[in-house]
């Protein structure tokens, strides 16, 4: 996937960028105008990287158009040239979702450091949350260890190992990345949780790290709720009841210690503490379509949702014995 589509109606334009990116090893595609950029991408959506485009076209302009690739595959890097640079542009393109903007004219050295720039932030946006990012970007002293009270949750697949058995690998590949890790990645963004890191067929995520509020924890269960709800309409799509997708979560609350740990070669944020250890069992605990809570979060969403009260489980590596609660609903 090295493909970099360049769109602009004048033809020496077009002709100089691609000498200068083919520099870089991308293969280049042309395009002189948006309609004919939708249609190149619409038939080689997996191999296009990157889209440059001018601002000031004919017909659709240069943001109509990055706007409607972004619809096609929101992985596309896309950046916008223009000769009639104003503040208004720009944050119209940063509204739009557009991952860079550069003037014209400007120096070869430029855009080829603008597109690598734009490129490497788009790649870190995979591995690294938009909270994080936006930490990073702020103030890198922000994402430094240190304690902080979050809530963690974590999802997990049930009966993963038949599925794995009985699909193909591209079936496989297919199942997690499109309708499992994407949908709950989604939903884990829209409530403004971090997302940690998949682990297997789990997914763990903190509410409260990097940036904390006073609902972190209303939020990691109004997440879980979203995640059951999302993967009961995916199943509708499934005709095969073999291959559905069951899921169980767990979410603890406590004081963790947050940021970035690793070493020279891969570092990531992420969080340590019993409040980790105990999501993790609580997960495992819980059935197909169910969400077990510790009793520090139950305390904290109990106005909110139908909690009920478990008895009897008991948690390995977990110190105490502590409450479990299941999660039935909003009230």
């Amino acid at each position: 996937m090295n493909g970099l589509l360049v769109v602009d109606d004048e033809e020496g334009v077009r002709r100089s960028l691609k000498r200068v990116l083919e520099k870089d090893g991308y293969r280049i595609v042309l395009a002189e105008n948006g309609r004919e950029a939708l249609e190149i991408v619409r038939n080689d959506e997996q191999e296009i990287e990157t889209v440059i485009c001018d601002y000031r076209m004919p017909g659709l302009n240069g943001l109509e158009t990055l706007i409607e690739i972004g619809r096609m595959n929101i992985e596309i890097t896309r950046i916008i040239l223009t000769a009639y640079a104003t503040m208004a542009n720009a944050i119209e393109a940063v509204n739009a979702g557009i991952d860079g903007f550069l003037t014209k004219p400007f120096e070869n050295e430029e855009l080829r450091a603008k597109v690598r720039e734009c490129n490497i932030k788009k790649r870190l946006k995979q591995f690294v949350s938009e909270q994080v990012m936006a930490e990073i970007q702020k103030n890198a002293r922000t994402i430094h260890p240190k304690r902080m009270q979050v809530t963690i949750l974590f999802s997990d697949m049930r009966g993963f190992s038949g599925l794995s058995e009985r699909l193909t690998p591209p079936e496989l590949s297919e199942l997690l990345n499109r309708r499992y890790f994407t949908p709950l990645d989604n939903i884990i963004f829209a409530y403004n949780g971090t997302l940690d890191k998949h682990i297997g067929d789990s997914v763990m995520a903190i509410f409260g790290a990097p940036v904390s509020g006073s609902d972190d924890a209303l939020r990691a269960v109004q997440a879980a709720l979203t995640i059951l709800a999302e993967i009961a309409r995916i199943n509708v799509s499934i005709p095969e009841e073999d291959r559905r997708i069951a899921v169980g979560i767990g979410i603890a609350t406590g004081e963790v210690m947050a940021g970035i740990f690793g070493s020279a070669r891969k570092k990531e944020y992420t969080a340590f503490g019993a409040p980790v250890i105990l999501a993790s069992r609580l997960e495992n605990l819980a059935k197909a379509d169910q969400i077990f809570i510790c009793g520090e979060t139950a305390r904290l969403v109990a106005d909110s949702m139908q909690l009920e009260k478990m008895t009897g489980p008991t948690i390995k590596g977990v110190a105490h014995h502590p409450e479990v609660f299941s999660v039935l609903g909003k009230k």
